[in-house]
């Protein structure tokens, strides 16, 4: 099973967007951070499923941590 790092930002509107650099165009929203991780998931399974149908590689994860910094 691979595990790939997800980016969780707050959208103008109060709600949360979810992306993968790993995955592009693979996206899901939420009203709270945890819906939208939530969506994300489903979101990768259906991305990775309709690139394996597709024919198309499937990219590996390429994170290997992920971490905030503040400044």
């Amino acid at each position: 099973m691979s595990a790939y790092a997800v980016i969780i930002e707050l959208a103008e509107d109060g709600g949360f967007g979810a992306w993968s650099p790993d995955l592009p165009g693979c996206v899901a929203l939420g009203d709270s951070r945890e819906e939208a991780l939530a969506e994300m998931r489903d979101a990768i399974v259906f991305h990775l499923e309709g690139l394996r149908e597709a024919g198309e590689p499937v990219p590996p994860p390429t994170a290997e941590a992920v971490d905030l910094v503040a400044a």
